[in-house]
């Protein structure tokens, strides 16, 4: 292990902490590694978050995970869990997010179709996900959802009517870059 990370166990296993991936409304993402292999590890916070209200939150990833995993939509495995220090081992996808994409000033327009097609299986089964760009991450130029967040569906909440308005240099990406 090297001196700088940070080591973290779940259900025992040892992982070493390589960086931040993310932090969202649920916790923190860090690529993880162990024993060679590169994994995503998520730890449950309990920070308050003023639009979205939380019950159990490694409960809510848990059961989305499973309805998830019913609608085709392309999703990491999850791994493991550690209910007792509320951490989720996933499987990692290497590659870049589309919010990354886009804000290096590349077009998303490519990858309109993967998730337009992801939001039709969401629908069909009756949720919506997450349709923030920074959930998605391409991988050989194939899209994967890497959140397990999903809601009962809403018009409102579609892709078209509120996650397309991030997906391009629009007015409300610029707006999100300034805030953060």
């Amino acid at each position: 292990m090297s001196n700088n990370r940070q080591l973290v166990t779940v259900n025992s296993q040892p992982y070493e902490l390589i960086r931040l991936l993310g932090h969202g409304k649920g916790g923190y993402s860090y690529l993880a590694e162990r024993k060679g292999r590169q994994y995503v590890i998520k730890q449950i916070h309990h920070e308050p978050c003023e639009y979205y209200r939380f019950g159990n939150k490694l409960e809510a990833e848990l059961n989305d995970y499973d309805r998830l995993r019913k609608t085709g939509i392309r999703i990491p495995e999850m791994i493991d869990v550690d209910v007792e220090n509320e951490r989720i081992v996933k499987q990692y996808i290497e590659g870049v997010t589309v919010f990354e994409l886009i804000r290096s000033g590349r077009s998303a327009e490519v990858y309109l179709e993967q998730v337009r097609d992801m939001a039709d299986l969401a629908k069909r089964a009756g949720l919506n996900i997450d349709y923030f760009p920074t959930n998605f991450v391409i991988s050989d130029g194939t899209l994967w959802y890497v959140d397990y967040e999903c809601n009962q569906y809403m018009e409102e909440w579609n892709f078209e009517n509120w996650g397309i308005k991030y997906w391009s240099v629009t007015e409300e990406f610029l707006k999100y870059l300034v805030e953060h």
